[in-house]
C-alpha cells in the first residue's frame, strides 16, 4: 500500500485530487492526511502582523479535507515529510515552491507527485530527477489530460484517414483574468506567468501528436504594464517529419481550450481537449467534403488515471525511468521556448 499525504490544502487538491484519490482506496494507494505550513515554513523570517489569521485560514481549509475525506492534519510540511506513516506526497503548491519542497520530500525518502509545472527551470528539474534516481524514488508531473481516452480516440480518427494527411495542428488554451490579488499565476515571486501555467499544456499536447522529439522553433511572450509576469504568448513546434503545431496561450483571454487538426481532405476540431472533468462527454467535430459531423468521444476521469500512473511509477522501475524522461523533455521544451522568447524581447 502506498500511503500518500498532501502538502497544502489547496483548491485543486480539494476539488480534483481528493475525489480522485478516494476512488483509489482499493488500488494500493491510500490518502493519509494534509499538512498545513507552520509559521516558519509560510513566512520565513519576516512574519507579518496578520500571520495567525493567515495560518488559521489554512487550518480551516485543512479541516474541510478531514471532515469530508478523513485523514489527519499534519502541523507543518516537514512534519508530514518526516512521518514514517507517509510513503509519497502530492505537492499542489505555487510553482516557485515546487523545487524546495520536492527536494525536501526526496531527501526524506518520499515519492513525489507534483502539480504542473514540475519546476520553473530545467536546471531545477535535472537536480530533482538526479536525486530521485539516486534514491530510487518516483516523480510524476500532473498533466492529467494525457490520460484521457479522447486523445487516443482522436489519434485513431486521424489514422483512419477521414481528414486525409495532416497538414497542421493548432492548439489554444486561454482563460479570462482571475482574482489577481490571490491567484499565484499573476505574481512573479510565486512562479506565475502563462508559460508556466496554461502554456505548458499546449507544449505537452503538441508532443503527444508530433512526438517527444519535437522541437520548439519559435516563441513569443507578451506582457502588459499591469503585471511583472508574461500574460499571453505563442509558439511553434516542429516534429521530425516536418509537421508543425501552432500554439497560443494566455491568462487574460477569451476562454479557449481547443485542438484543430487540419488535413488534406478535412478538419477535426474539439474544444475541451485539456480540461475535460470526470464524466464530461467531449465532442469531436469533423468537417470533410462529405459534410459536417459531430462525434461524441468517451467520458473519462483523467485525474484518477494520473494518480494510478503515479502508483505504477512507484511500483515499476521501467515506468519510473520513462517518467523521468517525460519530465525532462517537457522542461527542455519550456526552456527552449524561454530562450527563443528572450532573444526577441
Amino acid at each position: 500500500m502506498i500511503r500518500i499525504g498532501v502538502i497544502c490544502p489547496s483548491e485543486i487538491a480539494y476539488r480534483r485530487f481528493m475525489p480522485a484519490i478516494m476512488k483509489c482506496a482499493q488500488e494500493e494507494i491510500k490518502y493519509m492526511g494534509v499538512a498545513v505550513a507552520n509559521e516558519q515554513e509560510w513566512f520565513g523570517e519576516k512574519v507579518p502582523q496578520n500571520a495567525s489569521q493567515i495560518l488559521d485560514g489554512e487550518r480551516e481549509k485543512a479541516q474541510k479535507f478531514v471532515d469530508e475525506f478523513g485523514g489527519r492534519i499534519y502541523d507543518g510540511y516537514d512534519a508530514l515529510l518526516q512521518s514514517e506513516e507517509i510513503d509519497a506526497v502530492y505537492l499542489p503548491l505555487p510553482p516557485a515552491l515546487h523545487y524546495k519542497w520536492a527536494k525536501r520530500a526526496l531527501e526524506c525518502g518520499k515519492h513525489v507527485y507534483l502539480e504542473k509545472p514540475f519546476t520553473p527551470s530545467l536546471k531545477e528539474a535535472e537536480v530533482l530527477i538526479s536525486l530521485a534516481k539516486e534514491k530510487n524514488l518516483a516523480l510524476h508531473e500532473n498533466y492529467m489530460f494525457v490520460f484521457h481516452k479522447q486523445i487516443e480516440e482522436i489519434k485513431e480518427e486521424v489514422k483512419k484517414g477521414s481528414i486525409g494527411d495532416v497538414r497542421l495542428y493548432r492548439i489554444s488554451f486561454g482563460f479570462p483574468r482571475r482574482a489577481v490579488e490571490t491567484d499565484f499565476r499573476y505574481h512573479k515571486a510565486l512562479g506565475g506567468g502563462t508559460i508556466l501555467d496554461n502554456g505548458g499544456y499546449t507544449f505537452k499536447l503538441a508532443a503527444l501528436f508530433l512526438g517527444e522529439d519535437a522541437k520548439v522553433t519559435q516563441g513569443c511572450l507578451n506582457y502588459t504594464e499591469e503585471f511583472d509576469v508574461d500574460l499571453f504568448g505563442s509558439a511553434v513546434m516542429v516534429g521530425k517529419d516536418g509537421l508543425n503545431a501552432q500554439l497560443a496561450f494566455g491568462m487574460d483571454n477569451d476562454y479557449k481550450c481547443s485542438l484543430e487538426i487540419w488535413g488534406s481532405k478535412g478538419t477535426l476540431f474539439t474544444n475541451r481537449i485539456l480540461t475535460a472533468p470526470e464524466g464530461f462527454v467531449p465532442e469531436m467535430n469533423l468537417h470533410t467534403q462529405a459534410g459536417d459531423e459531430k462525434v461524441s468521444l468517451s467520458a473519462d476521469d483523467a485525474f484518477y488515471k494520473s494518480i494510478n500512473h503515479f502508483a505504477d511509477c512507484v511500483k515499476k522501475e521501467n515506468v519510473r525511468e520513462e517518467n523521468y524522461e517525460l519530465i525532462r523533455n517537457q522542461a527542455q521544451r519550456v526552456q527552449a521556448f524561454h530562450d527563443l522568447a528572450r532573444r526577441k524581447n
